[in-house]
């Protein structure tokens, strides 16, 4: 009946979902700095060079999946994904 603002809209609140996903994000993000420092950084540890560039790769590779996966999930609008599922 009337278009009256929600609680949180009120309060100026963030919820915790919204909380959530911005911490998935700096996750990813902290995934890809990793795997970039463990690449090219000279980190003093007790593996070889290859060793280190291929856990390095695969940190970011995994940094760039679990992006794709969470902007899929948390950041798309739900009119995009219903139409990629009917599809």
């Amino acid at each position: 009946m009337y278009n009256r603002p929600t609680t949180e809209e009120r309060l100026n609140q963030t919820s915790p979902k919204t909380l959530m996903r911005y911490f998935l994000i700096l996750m990813t993000v902290v995934y890809m700095i990793l795997g970039v420092c463990l690449w090219v950084a000279p980190i003093p540890l007790d593996i070889t060079p290859n060793t280190r560039r291929i856990l390095g790769g695969v940190f970011v590779l995994y940094g760039i999946i679990r992006f794709v996966r969470i902007y899929r999930e948390h950041f798309q609008n739900s009119s995009s994904r219903h139409d990629r599922t009917i599809r």
